[in-house]
């Protein structure tokens, strides 16, 4: 700020920058982002990081699919294992992603990849305690 009030007091940037151990460069950014919001456009700011391997529609239809359950006939599985959905993620959307990143997202979308034991389709629902 010592800086900023340097060149705002009418001294070069250069000599602003000299005087507080800093690139000429660092200070025009500062300048900039001072001009364009104010004391706000100093603060560090966070990387908005890249964009997302599927858009949040995706991700709705993906939680959806594993909430649904794998069709034995088509997809060729009893249950969803992170290796099928992984599969089915670059058949849907052509993204290649890694098999820890399918479970990473099983936990963003509040869900496990631990299921219960499957059952065979034609045996249904029995009746009873279960036991």
């Amino acid at each position: 700020m010592l800086a900023l009030a340097l060149v705002l007091d009418d001294r070069s940037r250069s000599e602003a920058a000299v005087l507080n151990g800093m690139d000429r460069q660092t200070l025009r950014d500062w300048v900039h982002r001072y001009n364009e919001v104010g004391l706000e456009g100093l603060k560090s700011r966070k990387s908005p990081g890249r964009e997302p391997y599927l858009t949040t529609s995706q991700m709705a239809e993906l939680r959806e699919l594993v909430i649904k359950g794998p069709d034995p006939a088509t997809n060729k599985v009893v249950r969803w294992r992170c290796v099928d959905l992984q599969a089915e993620v670059a058949r849907r959307w052509s993204v290649e992603v890694h098999e820890s990143t399918i479970g990473k997202w099983l936990g963003e979308l509040g869900l496990t990849r631990l299921q219960p034991r499957p059952v065979h389709p034609k045996e249904g629902c029995r009746g009873g305690s279960g036991f």
